[in-house]
């Protein structure tokens, strides 16, 4: 026991004179490692009688506490005076700049709604939203599509298993259309709105991905010709690509949800191989590219609304939001905008803090 006492007591002022944390260590590992003095004797009160082990494990046991609580000690000592001393060292200088943090982008996507909705906003039109998942009566029906219409094959749309509980058949709406419905249904005439959102497709290529955005606009009211039609797509063409010589072409076309319809070309001209919209398409050098597709709303379309056509009168376009963000920013690839890749986002992303506006264009020109 006497033994005992003087190594813990050796042990104890070795401790307290440690003046560094790996000195320390050493001291640790030496009393209270695998092959420590200590461990080894508390390896040895197995083989002991009860009475021996009865009188010696308390002070065996005390002996580890006593070395244990001093390490611990002087560990934080060790470490409070390491700190002290860095700080005394280390100046730090407040007129230095902070470092700068990782900060996000604005989508292209979501900065081309918000140009399109600021546009309309000043032409007077409201933003309606809609469901994604839509049934085929909004979707197909009442947009005058019959049954044997192509879009409404498997191949092309998107359909649930299971119908809804009145038995109508669900699907991932084809286009933003249905929105049009569901305000003229929900709300009569006068209508002007506009229809942002995901739609979704069987396609996937450069050009067409399974889902993408589009843009439907639509007015109902009385006199509505195919002249209002045509100066609302100029001045809004003209706002969002910034440039007073836009010129389009209206090509006669067929859709089933409008009669007449007309495809709406816009002229253009390749720099660098980039297209730039401008001048007229059959000016040298120039072209024509297809754009959108509108037309006067089909007389069934607003019966099957619940307006009287010989009443009202109204004009629908849409538009691929995403091509609108190609055109305008320079992308080649719309597959791009849904992969997700950082190093893209950083190129054609937006400041959240500083987003151009459009809002003093259409004013202007209107």
């Amino acid at each position: 026991m006497t033994e005992l006492k003087d190594r813990t007591a050796a042990s104890l002022a070795a401790i307290a004179a440690a003046d560094t944390l790996d000195a320390l260590e050493a001291l640790r590992i030496d009393a209270l490692g695998k092959q420590g003095w200590i461990s080894e004797l508390l390896k040895t009160l197995g083989k002991m009688t009860p009475d021996e082990r009865q009188e010696q494990a308390p002070a065996i046991q005390a002996a580890r506490a006593d070395v244990a609580e001093a390490l611990a000690a002087r560990k934080r000592a060790l470490e409070d005076a390491e700190l002290e001393m860095r700080l005394s060292a280390e100046t730090l200088d407040l007129t230095l700049p902070a470092p700068e943090t990782p900060r996000g982008s604005v989508h292209p996507v979501s900065q081309v709604m918000d140009e399109l909705a600021e546009i309309f906003a000043d032409l007077g039109f409201a933003v309606k939203t809609g469901p994604e998942i839509e049934d085929e009566w909004h979707n197909f029906t009442a947009l005058n599509m019959p049954e044997s219409h192509p879009a409404r094959a498997m191949h092309d749309t998107f359909y649930f298993p299971d119908h809804d509980n009145q038995g109508r058949r669900m699907l991932l709406r084809t286009h933003t259309s249905p929105v049009q419905i569901r305000t003229m249904v929900a709300e009569g005439a006068p209508v002007r709105i506009i229809a942002p959102g995901r739609v979704y497709r069987s396609d996937s290529d450069a050009t067409h991905t399974p889902m993408f955005h589009q843009i439907e606009g639509l007015v109902i009211d009385r006199g509505i010709h195919l002249g209002h039609l045509k100066w609302t797509l100029e001045t809004f063409l003209k706002a969002f690509f910034e440039r007073d010589d836009i010129v389009l072409r209206l090509r006669p076309s067929y859709f089933p949800f409008t009669e007449p319809s007309v495809e709406v070309d816009v002229g253009f001209a390749l720099d660098n191989g980039r297209r730039v919209l401008g001048g007229s398409g059959d000016a040298p050098g120039h072209a024509w590219m297809e754009l959108l597709g509108s037309g006067m709303v089909n007389a069934r379309v607003l019966e099957m609304s619940g307006l009287d056509p010989d009443e009202w009168q109204g004009f629908a376009f849409g538009v691929g939001v995403d091509r609108l963000a190609m055109l305008k920013y320079g992308m080649d690839d719309l597959r791009a905008f849904f992969d997700g890749d950082i190093r893209w986002l950083q190129h054609y992303g937006f400041s959240a803090l500083d987003q151009p506006t459009l809002s003093a264009g259409v004013g202007a020109r209107a």
